[in-house]
């Protein structure tokens, strides 16, 4: 279930996505980048790193990826994720998104127990609707200060990136900028973690997967990759592995994607 935030969030928030395992079997998960960070809440999952197998809080904010992050849970669990715009966890924190950035970092040790009330929700299994409509009304009350010069500037930046899907060249973005290279690296390592060169490339990549996704066999790889951007094959595969840690052809045939950047392995 994948739902957007009213209006008035739309600049902050991108979607909220409730999902649910009611097996109890260990499930292998993969959370790989989209260019934005998040926040995961759940009142019973049992999620552990898949390098250092450390539980991992029941609720943790995610910085922004740079390729991909695996876990494993135990048993059944219910989670909601609510998926930032790029630049919104640099708001929340108030720090550089470049020094969080590919961090996990726990709910308790930011905002102590004012999410509590949603983990005991999930808990509880109330409706993800109305769980959804409450955090509306949290960010809401929440957000107390505008977006600064630079987010309008790291903004408008990003929907160009959007609309482009992700196929915009250096000199492109110092036009539609009127800002050198260096500066916009600054600004973007600084408010969402990562170059602009690095989201576009990322953006590029999920608009071939959303082009993937919509049902193609092997034969269609080739014209598909061309029409997203990439010069070859090989250069779309090394993007692939570089961010997915899979080649096109394992992506598309995994069975369980939980969320398009959000898989069972």
């Amino acid at each position: 279930m994948q739902i957007s935030p009213p209006k008035h969030l739309a600049p902050y928030i991108r979607h909220y996505i409730f999902l649910e395992n009611s097996q109890e079997d260990i499930k292998s998960l993969r959370l790989f980048t989209d260019g934005s960070s998040g926040l995961i809440l759940s009142g019973d999952m049992n999620l552990y790193s898949g390098i250092s197998e450390d539980q991992m809080p029941f609720s943790f904010f995610y910085g922004t990826l740079n390729g991909y992050r695996d876990f494993f849970s135990k048993g059944k669990f219910s989670l909601m994720a609510i998926v930032f715009q790029p630049y919104f966890l640099n708001i929340l924190l108030k720090t550089s998104a470049k020094e969080i950035r590919n961090q996990i970092i726990s709910v308790e040790d930011i905002l102590k127990n004012k999410l509590e009330v949603f983990q005991e929700k999930l808990f509880n299994k109330e409706s993800p609707l109305a769980i959804i409509n409450d955090l509306n009304i949290f960010f809401t009350r929440f957000l107390s200060e505008r977006m600064s010069a630079d987010h309008h500037l790291i903004t408008a930046t990003q929907q160009y990136i959007l609309q482009s899907k992700g196929s915009v060249s250096s000199k492109d973005l110092q036009y539609f900028t009127g800002y050198s290279e260096r500066h916009l690296e600054r600004k973007f390592d600084y408010h969402i973690g990562i170059s602009p060169k690095k989201y576009g490339n990322i953006i590029r990549l999920h608009y071939f997967l959303s082009l993937m996704n919509n049902g193609i066999d092997d034969k269609n790889m080739t014209t598909l990759s061309y029409e997203a951007g990439y010069s070859d094959q090989s250069h779309l595969i090394r993007e692939f592995k570089n961010n997915i840690g899979l080649t096109p052809k394992q992506y598309l045939h995994t069975e369980n994607k939980m969320a398009v950047n959000f898989i069972e392995l």
